[in-house]
This record gives C-alpha cells, sequence and structure tokens, in this order.
C-alpha cells in the first residue's frame, strides 16, 4: 500500500504534538462516504513491557465474503513518552509500518481506539485517517471522554456519546446483553455510517472482526518477537 507524504515528523514533544493534533483536527473531513466499503483494514498495537517496543497488526478483512484477505505485523521503536490523549504518536509510527505492507489498499480504516470521541477531537482514527487519506473509524473497547445515558440490551442499541451539546460518538450494543463499544468517526464518513459497519462487522462477538483479529494478531506478534530477543536486546 502506497501512503501519501508525511504530514508531520514523529520527533516531537509532547506540547509540540498537541499542536499537529489540533492542526491536524482542523483536515478530518465529517460526512458519509464517497463509495461503498468492501475491504476493511483493522489494526492494533501493544507495547512490550519496558516501554521500548511497539507492535502493530494489521488485518484485512473481506465484508462481503466475511473473510481475511491478508495481515501483516510490524515492530518498532518507542520515542514517544505516554501521555494520556497522546497515544497516536506511539502507534501510528508503526501501524504505518504494517499498513504499509498491504499488497491491497483498503476502502476503510478501522481502529482499535477514539476517533472524534477525543478531548481535542483527534484519536487514533483521525490521525490514521487523515495521514492516509481514507475513511477510517475509531471503535474502542472503552470511554474516553464524553457521558450517554442508558441504553438498552438488543444488539443494535445506540445512545450518543456526548461532550456537552455536542455528539462525538455513539455507544454501541453489538451483541445483546454484551458491554457496548464506543464508535466514533476518525475521518471521510459519518456516524450512522460508522455504527452500521461496526455492526456489520461484529458477526460474533463484541468486537468487530477486522479489529478483533489484528487483536489477536498483535497478540501473537508480540509473544513471538519478545521470545526472540535476546535480554541485551531488550534494555
Amino acid at each position: 500500500m502506497k501512503l501519501p507524504p508525511a504530514l508531520h515528523n514523529w520527533n516531537l514533544s509532547p506540547r509540540k504534538a498537541i499542536a499537529v493534533q489540533r492542526d491536524l483536527a482542523e483536515r478530518v473531513k465529517r460526512g458519509p462516504l464517497a463509495q461503498p466499503v468492501r475491504f476493511i483494514a483493522g489494526l492494533d498495537a501493544a507495547f512490550s513491557k519496558d516501554d521500548k517496543l511497539c507492535f502493530g497488526a494489521v488485518v484485512l478483512w473481506d465484508m462481503n465474503r466475511q473473510c481475511v484477505i491478508e495481515q501483516h505485523t510490524a515492530c518498532g521503536k518507542l520515542t514517544f513518552p505516554y501521555v494520556p490523549g497522546l497515544l497516536s504518536f506511539r502507534e501510528v509510527p508503526t501501524l504505518l509500518l504494517a499498513l504499509r505492507k498491504l499488497s491491497h489498499t483498503p476502502d476503510l480504516l478501522m481502529c482499535d481506539g477514539q476517533g472524534l470521541a477525543h478531548p481535542r477531537r483527534f484519536g487514533l482514527a483521525c490521525h490514521l485517517g487523515v495521514l492516509c487519506d481514507l475513511p477510517s473509524i475509531g471503535c474502542a473497547k472503552s470511554r474516553l471522554t464524553g457521558t450517554h445515558a442508558e441504553l438498552g440490551r438488543l444488539r443494535g442499541s445506540r445512545a450518543p456519546l456526548l461532550d456537552g451539546a455536542e455528539v462525538i460518538g455513539s455507544v454501541l450494543r453489538t451483541q445483546t446483553g454484551i458491554r457496548p463499544v464506543y464508535v466514533s468517526i476518525g475521518h471521510k464518513i459519518d456516524l450512522t455510517e460508522a455504527e452500521q459497519i461496526v455492526l456489520a462487522c461484529a458477526t460474533r462477538y463484541r468486537l468487530p472482526e477486522p479489529t478483533r483479529l489484528a487483536d489477536q494478531l498483535v497478540s501473537a506478534f508480540k509473544k513471538q518477537k519478545l521470545a526472540r530477543l535476546k535480554p541485551s536486546q531488550l534494555r
């Protein structure tokens, strides 16, 4: 997969990273999809316990045939510190390495993280969507910010995720009686479409298949990679 030219460098202080977020947040496009979605790239990342390595995985999911087309992993050195609200600066460089390995360009990126449901309206899904110039969705397992009303227990039940009067995402029940997920747009999609795609991909489990499988892949890759490294390489 060929990526557009980089919009910023990664050697940043947290203060400069916040400035980058605020600048790139202006580039996020909120609106309906320009074309139908079939191939979805599910993305997830993990870190070594010593906080020196980031592991990334991408699973290309065919939404029509409900199967994996290809999958790739990547490993990169962590250079950015852990700062709440700036996690994309730790994950995105390695996730881009994984995306570059794809033979097919996805129609949409689905991230295990936030999109607009972020204090500066620029979570992981927004960051990747803008950098790749692709539609993107954030589907997170937990809430970062915002409030919501109680939602029904049946599959498909939803409630808007609010920051004051602003709708920044939705709380979506993907399986009856199971904890909901937190959906928000990342780039070039609207919230209703994002919810529909997440539901269509959540065929059996709480999490949609692209990110569920990416989570499994990155966990296995991390375990395998760390087992092969010598103790001196982990220092």
